[in-house]
């Protein structure tokens, strides 16, 4: 009973005279390990182009149904995604999302990503709902080049092989 009083009582004396440690928030923000799973963000290519081609897999994979995908077709002209479609619509409601991963995990071309920015707060309802506009970063930050199977996609699928009868 002494033994482990004694035990208590170094313990206390060890961290008593240690600096506490204190982070000033707002003004100093704390480094998050690698795995941290924060706030989302939709990736591009290194030419600019939308990583996301609209298949939904993020949001059929979402077990909070927190994601809304909407897909159009592309424009020939001016595509913003290579392949048929792209995600004219593209929303996450936070409200919802319990940071799981499996949006990242589902999409084939590594579009939505759990970043490391953890300062998630709002002050209504509305705001909670992050829309593409929100998500998608700058043009000039994508990375990446595009998969030839995605490049393939535009062009008229090859005859079949011929027979000789």
């Amino acid at each position: 009973m002494i033994g482990a009083f004694v035990k208590g009582l170094s313990t206390t004396f060890k961290y008593l005279f240690r600096k506490p440690v204190t982070v000033q928030y707002p003004e100093v923000k704390r480094p998050v390990r690698e795995r941290f799973r924060g706030r989302h963000e939709l990736k591009r290519f290194e030419n600019g182009m939308e990583r996301c081609i609209g298949c939904a897999l993020c949001a059929a994979a979402c077990p909070a149904d927190a994601i809304l995908v909407v897909p159009a077709e592309n424009d020939p002209q001016k595509p913003n995604s290579p392949g048929e479609r792209y995600a004219a619509r593209y929303e996450i409601n936070m409200l919802r999302c319990i940071f799981c991963g499996y949006c990242e995990d589902a999409c084939p071309t590594n579009a939505i990503v759990l970043e490391h920015q953890y300062e998630l707060s709002f002050f209504e309802r509305g705001s909670s709902i992050y829309t593409k506009d929100m998500l998608l970063i700058p043009a000039d930050k994508g990375h990446g080049e595009i998969p030839p199977i995605l490049q393939q996609l535009d062009r008229r699928p090859s005859p079949p092989a011929q027979i000789d009868l």
